[in-house]
């Protein structure tokens, strides 16, 4: 199966996974193929074709809660599972359907506690982190960019799940990587003012430039915010075509992370 599966300590009943651009995908070129996202540009009836061919492939047992993300700190919580989509082939009944992205809330996060529930984020080069409790009763899904990331919407995260901090894990999916994702001394500067151990984050490219490695953000802040096992970060986007990038391909899909519990 084209897809990446956290390696954690997640219990038994936790599943999880992110696509990649290789799927049971329509998506035409620049999309090509497996493209989840329905805000940036693929043809509607093509992202519905997508979205229900991720939940036959992987037989997931409820159609995902998807958001409107902003790149902001919103979290919303989730207490009941979407039922199944249509079945794949009848397109009038899909087409009937395509309204349906205008209800995502806005948020860039989600939290459950409700069995079934499945949880998803949209990147192309943001980070996405899966969280789960130990006891597997609870799991959120964020989606985490630089700005995200600068503005606290890990902590956001953490605050709104109701496990304390240390009975969670997280697991940071694939994002740009740390060698490629170049940004410039403002952002850094946002990102010092917020935490001044972000520097280690940070090697200079060249004059008023640097790599940021969101991974050893992601897990200083996580850190700060009672969340001591992290795992993932390994996967770049921008250096791996298996994944969607917008910094590469500037017009692109967008990957899904999954997470919930049965």
């Amino acid at each position: 199966m084209n897809s990446i599966r956290p390696d954690w300590p997640a219990p038994a009943n936790i599943h999880a996974f992110s696509t990649t651009r290789h799927g049971p995908g329509v998506s035409q070129a620049p999309y090509t193929a497996f493209n989840l996202g329905a805000r940036c540009g693929d043809a509607p009836e093509a992202v519905l074709a997508n979205r229900a061919a991720l939940i036959k492939a992987y037989k997931l047992p409820a159609a995902p809660h998807w958001l409107q993300q902003v790149h902001g700190t919103e979290v919303v919580r989730v207490e009941y599972p979407l039922p199944s989509p249509l079945p794949q082939g009848e397109g009038s009944m899909l087409a009937e359907r395509a309204g349906e992205v205008q209800h995502e809330p806005i948020a860039d996060a989600s939290v459950s506690a409700v069995a079934n529930t499945v949880l998803a984020v949209l990147t192309a080069d943001c980070l996405p982190v899966l969280f789960c409790n130990a006891n597997g009763t609870e799991v959120a899904a964020a989606h985490a960019g630089w700005r995200g990331l600068a503005a606290g919407m890990l902590e956001a995260t953490v605050a709104a799940m109701h496990s304390a901090p240390a009975e969670l894990m997280a697991w940071l999916g694939p994002a740009a990587g740390p060698v490629h994702y170049e940004i410039d001394e403002p952002v850094r500067q946002i990102f010092l003012a917020a935490d001044a151990q972000s520097h280690r984050a940070f090697i200079e490219t060249r004059p008023g430039h640097y790599v940021i490695n969101l991974p050893v953000i992601a897990r200083q802040r996580l850190a700060a915010a009672g969340v001591q096992r992290v795992y993932g970060g390994e996967y770049c986007t921008l250096s791996d075509t298996r994944f969607y990038s917008h910094r590469r391909e500037q017009q692109t899909g967008r990957m899904a992370s999954l997470i919930w519990f049965s």
